[in-house]
């Protein structure tokens, strides 16, 4: 299996231009090879492929001096990034969904490049990572790769006034035992709180966006009041990028540490099967489903139980805020009614709580359970 670990890079001044240069770089190379495709269809409607472009590489750096500072694996992967994109393009044309065209790179939507293959081009030597063209920079390894662990790629990431470097390693297949299921849990996600569990718990959505709105606004409008392509204008670009990088850092550090609570209290974890891209398309709510961050949450949780050996399992959402989690009545209520009042059995309980029962006795184990009790009430 895949495993990303993530590290800080300290590069010095120098080695912090030469990143910067290796970035446009390999920006450049990308926007030249998505006008030389688009060209070549406009004119002769002719398509060209990945491995052409590729042949044409070394001829390109004996005519262009950049190119021949930038390893070469790397401006193959550049090439291979651009081919990738219009493969997704044809594939939602194939299936109907809104296409999206692969467009030009500015120097704001081109922020990381790739060495796709260890010991050719890149390798750790204790506390420094040494890059084919740039060098040994400055690496600081916050915890240890595993001692089986096999670095596949590594790719530099630049955001916003910090370097990364991400390292793909391949780790054995995870074969953690399988725990026994003595503890089960349904999970509802919501805006107003992010969680609802099926033990009556409820998580409150910190709101990390919504908290920062307004420095943002702020910082924002002195952004638009800076003449373009002024030193000013990069300053305060800066400083907005800082700020959503904090409030991104602060989402997932809560989202790792809340997975991490969840697989280390329940042996089975039971999430709805939402269609979270359809509920994005609805404005009202998309601005608070990004910040909330589920598909995150579901992610961290998933890969966090196959290594600890819990069970993540996933079940239709329809009716479970409708249906009553003791007698089974469907209820309607409108969207701003936050509690399920049952007029069958008499039931009050949250919405929500209400939701996650229900999302808990639709799984495997929730249905067992409820079999064996209609058959032990049947025998009585």
């Amino acid at each position: 299996m895949l495993r990303t670990f993530k590290f800080r890079l300290y590069p010095s001044r120098v080695q912090q231009r030469i990143l910067g240069r290796t970035l446009e770089t390999c920006r450049i190379l990308y926007n030249n090879a998505l006008a030389e495709r688009k060209s070549a269809w406009e004119k002769e409607c002719k398509t060209i492929r990945y491995y052409e472009q590729q042949n044409k590489l070394p001829a390109q750096k004996e005519a262009e001096p950049l190119l021949r500072g930038v390893h070469s694996q790397v401006l193959q992967d550049v090439l291979r990034r651009l081919d990738k994109s219009f493969k997704n393009f044809f594939r939602r044309v194939k299936s109907g969904e809104k296409p999206g065209y692969p467009r030009f790179k500015a120097a704001n939507r081109f922020d990381s490049f790739t060495y796709p293959q260890f010991g050719n081009c890149f390798e750790t030597r204790g506390r420094k990572l040494w890059l084919s063209k740039i060098g040994e920079l400055n690496i600081k390894l916050h915890r240890e790769l595993p001692a089986d662990a096999k670095i596949k790629t590594c790719t530099v990431r630049h955001d916003a006034d910090q370097w990364f470097a991400c390292l793909v390693v391949e780790l054995p297949d995870a074969h953690a035992a399988s725990r026994e299921i003595k503890s089960a849990v349904g999970i509802d996600l919501g805006i107003a709180n992010l969680v609802a569990l099926s033990n009556g718990e409820t998580i409150e959505n910190p709101h990390w966006l919504k908290q920062s709105e307004q420095k943002l606004a702020v910082a924002q409008r002195l952004l638009a009041r800076k003449k373009n392509g002024s030193k000013k204008r990069e300053i305060q670009q800066l400083r907005v990028a800082k700020l959503h990088r904090k409030i991104r850092r602060q989402r997932t550090d809560f989202l790792h540490k809340l997975s991490r609570t969840l697989v280390n209290s329940f042996d089975l974890i039971v999430f709805e099967n939402l269609n979270i891209k359809q509920m994005m398309t609805k404005s009202y709510v998309a601005k608070s489903i990004a910040d909330a961050a589920w598909r995150e949450l579901v992610f961290f949780t998933r890969y966090k139980a196959e290594e600890a050996g819990a069970v993540v399992q996933f079940v239709e959402a329809a009716n479970t805020s409708r249906q009553c989690s003791s007698c089974g009545m469907m209820v309607l209520k409108a969207l701003q009614e936050r509690v399920h009042s049952c007029p069958s059995c008499g039931l009050v309980i949250g919405r929500d709580i209400n939701a996650a029962k229900n999302i808990l006795t639709k799984s495997t184990v929730g249905r067992t359970e409820r079999a064996c009790r209609s058959t032990a009430i049947a025998g009585c």
